[in-house]
């Protein structure tokens, strides 16, 4: 043969009964570690959008604040106040709610996540808005998101059809007026953009002055980081200033650290990570454990340690990228089944997609390492 076949591989295709099972498992881990991650970013993610749609530079909200799930109102007197800095050009305040949605063909309630705005200017960048801001000038006029889950109704059917949608949201019957798209997320599976006049018609009981979020769009040329401080500097404490991109790093933190679920995905990551590890090494150390003469004899003619750490190391290399092929593939599919289920942004990335290979090969690489102690007992006097 001109081309030399290496021992590793040839070692590892002897037993093909076990390196299917090895494969499999590897390919289970894999799969493991990709839903985990997937659904982390999509936990993320979809929690951001409504923040990245945002068209303003600075971002006011109570200090009590924690997230958009649970704001905090604050004087409206503090957004316009900042108007007093010259780098301010406009302000925007932004009411937010959640309330219950009653499906108009089953009756059952569930709960909602309302925007209110000025509908004068458009400040979020979301598919649909622009377009049907003057419809919700109407009293009682609503833009209902059509990425919303199922269980509001068959809502951007048949508003699409052309037939006349209208429910009840906190006891009051609202009109479709057109469609926007936001997406689900783990904080609201529906959402519906309305004026900030019908925001008040809906919850009566808000004290008008009170809002949830102040935008800020800043003058051309100026700089965000430097507004900010200088607003924090100017504003009373109580007030939380934030960049744009705080805003969203802000959010992302709460999910992250101060919830349960962002802790679990990344657990459930690194279990994935110890049950690969476990299974490589397993299957290394029983292919040690077998050809313990052979590697005794590779001593015994002048082969080093190093020489047959090097071979496990292959080994384990190739099963790793064996082991990645199918369980990529799977997780793709897997991926497409959860975000029809869910209708949450679950896709795979290209930096997850190599993050989860250097993971798989640092796996067998720590399993490699880890069975390659075997070989110490390799000697060629006590086998022979």
């Amino acid at each position: 043969m001109n081309q030399k076949i290496p021992l590793s591989w040839l070692q590892l295709t002897r037993e093909k009964t076990r390196l299917a099972v090895a494969l499999a498992g590897i390919a289970f881990a894999d799969i493991l570690m990709f839903m985990q991650l997937g659904f982390r970013d999509a936990l993320y993610y979809s929690n951001v959008r409504f923040h990245t749609s945002l068209e303003g530079d600075i971002v006011l909200i109570n200090t009590q604040s924690s997230a958009v799930l649970s704001m905090k109102s604050f004087s409206q007197r503090r957004l316009y106040k900042a108007l007093d800095l010259q780098a301010v050009q406009s302000v925007h305040p932004i009411y937010l709610d959640y309330t219950s949605w009653k499906n108009p063909i089953t009756g059952r309630p569930r709960n909602i996540l309302i925007f209110g705005i000025n509908p004068e200017t458009n400040i979020l960048n979301l598919p649909g808005v622009q377009e049907n801001l003057d419809k919700v000038k109407l009293p009682d006029v609503v833009l209902f998101d059509r990425s919303s889950r199922v269980e509001y109704g068959p809502i951007k059917d048949n508003f699409e059809q052309g037939i006349g949608v209208t429910a009840e949201v906190r006891r009051r019957r609202i009109k479709v007026g057109g469609l926007f798209t936001l997406g689900a997320s783990f904080g609201a599976d529906g959402n519906l953009v309305t004026s900030d006049v019908n925001f008040f018609r809906i919850f009566n009981n808000r004290q008008r002055g009170l809002i949830d979020i102040g935008l800020i769009r800043l003058k051309p040329g100026a700089n965000a980081t430097v507004a900010a401080q200088n607003l924090r500097n100017f504003l009373p404490k109580d007030i939380n200033v934030l960049t744009k991109q705080e805003f969203i790093d802000f959010e992302r933190n709460y999910w992250a650290s101060s919830t349960a679920i962002g802790f679990i995905f990344t657990l459930g990551t690194i279990m994935g990570f110890i049950v690969g590890t476990v299974i490589v090494y397993q299957i290394l150390y029983t292919e040690v454990s077998d050809h313990l003469a052979e590697y005794a004899t590779l001593k015994a003619i002048g082969y080093t340690q190093n020489y047959l750490l090097i071979v496990i190391l292959q080994e384990a290399f190739f099963l790793a990228i064996l082991g990645y092929l199918p369980g990529f593939a799977f997780a793709i599919f897997m991926y497409q089944r959860a975000r029809e289920a869910t209708l949450l942004p679950v896709f795979m990335s290209f930096d997850r997609a190599i993050m989860v290979l250097i993971l798989t090969i640092i796996m067998c690489f720590v399993s490699g390492a880890i069975a390659v102690r075997k070989l110490r007992s390799a000697d060629p006097a006590d086998i022979f």
